[in-house]
C-alpha cells in the first residue's frame, strides 16, 4: 500500500507492547524490561527457588509468579508423586515445599489445575496479550498463540526475575510470516510450522521477532497459533506470536487469571490498539501458500528435515551447501533411512501423542477422528498423554479416551512425558512418529530416532505400523 506524504510510520504488535515495558534504555540496543509474568516449572524453576531461597529473599512480586509441576512427574496412573527420572522426586518436593512458603500460585500433581507449563498458562489465563511471561524453558514461545510476548529463560534469569520482576533483553528485529490460500485435507498447523522450518532452515529466525499473518492465521484456532508459536524457537526465533484479534479476546474471556469487569474492559480496548498498523514496516517476510501444503512428517534429526509424507527421503548430494550436505549424511546414518526412501514405506516401533505442541483437546479430538474404530498396528508401542488435567477431564467427558484406548493406546495422566528422555524407556532405540517438537539424537531416548508430525499423522501412522498419510482415514 502506498504511503501518505508525511504520514508517521506504522508500529508493529511487537514494537508496541515492548515499548510499553521498557523501564530502562542500556545501549547497545539492550532494554531493561518489566516482566508480567513469571511460570515455573520443576526442572529450572525448583533451582531458581533454592537459589532465591539461598539468598535470603523473597519474590518481589508473588501474585505474578506461577508454578507447576509437569517435567518429571510420571504419567503412569498411580504414580503421580514419583518420578522416572533420577531425582525427579526430590525436584517435585523441593518445589512444593518452596511454592507453599512463599506463597506462590503452585499447581501441584493433584491440583485440578496442573498441566504441562505451555498448554495451562493459556488455559487458566495467565498468559494473555500485551503481557510480558517469561519461563525457564525455551518453548514459552508457545504463549505467542494468545499474543503474549513470551520466551525462554535460563534458571539464573528466572532467578533476576522472582527478585526483581524485570530483566534485561536485547531487542530482535521484525519479521512476518503470512500465510495466505487455504489448508487443504490432512493439513494442519504443525505442518504449516515445519513446511516454514524446512523452507527458512533452524537458524532462519536468529535475531527474530516473529509475527505470524495471513487468511489462515485469522481463521484459525486460538490452539492451531499456540501449535505454530511453540514452534518458533526450532528455527531460532526467540519470540513467535499472533497479534490479539476477536477470536483470541473470545478465547482468554472468562478465563480464572484474565481480568474481570472494568479491568477486563481495559485489556480489550489495549489489545484492540496495539495490533499492528497496516503501514508498519518489517526487517523480513517471509510468504507460505497454503494451497500447496501436504501432510509434513521430519525424516532427520532436525525439524528442517522434513518432507510431504507422501514424498521421498531427500538425498544429501543434491543439498543447497556443504554444511547442510554433512548434516543430512549424518541424519541418514542415525536414523537409519536412505536416500530416496519412500516415506510411506517406513516402518515404525511407536507412536507418540502428547507434549506442548499438540496435546490440546483439538489434537486429541482429530487423534481420536482417525483412530474411532481402528486398532494400532501389531508391533507399535502408542502412548497418549494429555496436556494438562483439565483437557484429561474433558476429553474423558466427550469420550475421546475410551475411543483412543481401545484403538490401542495408552491413555497417561497429564506431564512433558515422552516428549524428551524422561517418560520411561518404551521408545529406547525405536523408531517413534510423534507429535512433539524436537526430533534431534536422542530426544527421546538413546538411539530413538523420532519423526515429527501432527497428531492426524501421528494416528495414522500407528494403524499401519508404517508413516501414513493421515488423508486416506478423514473424510
Amino acid at each position: 500500500m502506498p504511503e501518505t506524504p508525511g504520514a508517521a510510520q506504522g508500529r508493529t504488535y511487537f514494537d508496541k507492547v515492548w515499548d510499553d515495558h521498557v523501564i530502562a534504555d542500556m545501549g547497545d540496543n539492550t532494554f531493561l524490561l518489566s516482566m508480567d509474568r513469571l511460570f515455573l516449572h520443576d526442572l529450572s524453576g525448583s533451582a531458581a527457588l533454592i537459589r532465591l531461597e539461598q539468598s535470603g529473599r523473597g519474590p518481589a512480586l508473588k501474585n505474578h509468579v506461577f508454578a507447576v509441576i509437569d517435567h518429571v512427574v510420571d504419567t503412569r496412573p498411580g504414580h503421580r508423586y514419583d518420578s522416572p527420572r533420577p531425582g525427579g522426586t526430590e525436584l517435585m518436593v523441593s518445589m512444593r515445599e518452596l511454592c507453599n512458603k512463599h506463597g506462590l500460585n503452585f499447581f501441584d500433581v493433584d491440583d485440578p489445575r496442573q498441566g504441562i507449563v505451555h498448554v495451562v498458562a493459556p488455559e487458566q489465563g495467565v498468559a494473555l496479550p500485551g503481557l510480558t511471561l517469561v519461563c525457564g524453558d525455551s518453548h514459552t514461545c508457545t504463549l505467542g498463540g494468545v499474543g503474549a510476548l513470551a520466551f525462554g529463560i535460563g534458571s539464573s534469569e528466572c532467578l533476576h526475575v522472582l527478585a526483581t520482576q524485570a530483566l534485561p533483553q536485547i531487542k530482535p528485529k521484525n519479521m512476518r510470516v503470512t500465510y495466505s490460500g487455504a489448508l487443504g485435507k490432512g493439513v494442519f498447523p504443525k505442518d504449516m510450522v515445519l513446511a516454514l522450518i524446512g523452507r527458512i532452515g533452524a537458524n532462519g529466525g536468529i535475531g527474530y521477532a516473529v509475527e505470524f499473518a495471513g487468511p489462515v492465521i485469522a481463521d484459525m484456532s486460538v490452539e492451531g497459533r499456540l501449535t505454530i508459536c511453540n514452534m518458533a524457537i526450532e528455527f531460532s526465533a526467540k519470540y513467535g506470536f499472533v497479534p490479539p484479534d476477536e477470536r483470541t479476546i473470545e478465547y482468554v474471556k472468562g478465563r480464572p487469571f484474565s481480568p474481570k469487569g472494568a479491568d477486563w474492559d481495559a485489556a480489550v480496548a489495549y489489545w484492540r490498539a496495539a495490533r499492528t498498523d497496516a503501514n508498519a514496516r518489517f526487517d523480513r517476510e517471509e510468504a507460505i501458500d497454503c494451497n500447496t501444503l501436504t501432510p509434513q512428517v521430519t525424516w532427520g534429526t532436525s525439524p528442517q528435515l522434513v518432507v510431504g509424507v507422501a514424498d521421498k527421503v531427500p538425498d544429501p548430494k543434491q543439498a543447497a551447501d556443504a554444511g547442510v550436505s554433512v548434516l543430512m549424511k549424518r541424519a541418514l546414518e542415525y536414523m537409519k533411512l536412505n536416500a530416496g526412501a519412500q516415506m510411506t514405506d517406513v516402518p515404525i516401533d511407536g507412536a507418540f501423542i502428547g507434549s506442548c505442541t499438540n496435546a490440546r483437546i483439538s489434537d486429541l479430538r482429530l487423534a481420536a477422528q482417525v483412530l474411532k474404530g481402528r486398532k494400532v498396528a501389531d508391533g507399535v508401542t502408542a502412548i497418549c498423554i494429555p496436556g494438562s488435567t483439565e483437557v484429561k477431564k474433558q476429553a474423558e467427558a466427550e469420550g475421546l479416551d475410551r475411543i483412543i484406548s481401545e484403538a490401542g493406546f495408552q491413555w497417561r495422566e497429564s506431564g512433558c512425558g515422552y516428549c524428551a528422555y524422561i517418560g520411561g524407556d518404551e521408545f529406547l532405540d525405536k523408531r517413534v512418529v510423534t507429535s512433539t517438537n524436537r526430533n534431534f539424537e536422542n530426544r527421546q531416548g538413546p538411539k530413538t530416532r523420532s519423526h515429527l508430525a501432527s497428531p492426524a499423522t501421528v494416528a495414522a501412522s500407528a494403524i499401519r505400523g508404517r508413516i501414513t498419510d493421515p488423508r486416506e482415514f478423514l473424510a
